[in-house]
């Protein structure tokens, strides 16, 4: 046995916790992700940062852009570039729907949160989703507060 630490999670799990307060997600879907396999280490070491990130539609094909995973550390020279475009994929079927969606006048399409399922692949949650206007946030706010609460009073 060895007492060596393992650097890579075992379950890598990472939100995108700004994007639940801006949008209202409308659909959501998991798709998989075109890497490298520098890119796949760093993800597993939960070095990925995804609040700048955004998806697009090139010639049919689903995109994300601005996601940054970190550098690998131990990857000599065949090292990946940190802040890429990078190819989501996903069935024909959703794609087109996804597209037809999208092209609606208000509606985005953001990455949610970045996990490792259980065959060891990395999976983006995706999610169809239109931008919140100020009241809605406040709302939210006031919503969260409440059951802040709400949780206070029972533990009283």
């Amino acid at each position: 046995m060895s007492s060596k630490p393992n650097r890579f999670e075992k379950s890598v799990n990472i939100k995108n916790k700004k994007a639940s307060f801006e949008f209202e997600f409308i659909d959501t879907y998991v798709a998989g992700l075109m890497l490298t396999g520098t890119e796949i280490k760093s993800i597993r070491e939960a070095k990925v940062s995804l609040t700048e990130a955004y998806c697009v539609f090139h010639e049919g094909e689903l995109f994300i852009r601005q996601m940054h995973i970190a550098p690998y550390s131990m990857a000599a020279s065949y090292n990946h570039e940190a802040v890429r475009e990078r190819k989501l994929l996903l069935n024909k079927k959703e794609l087109e729907k996804l597209e037809t969606k999208s092209s609606e006048k208000g509606l985005a399409i953001i990455p949610v949160r970045i996990f490792i399922n259980d065959r060891g692949k990395a999976k983006l949650e995706i999610a169809l989703a239109r931008g919140k206007k100020l009241h809605d946030k406040r709302q939210d706010l006031k919503e969260k507060d409440a059951k802040r609460e709400l949780q206070r009073m029972a533990f009283d």
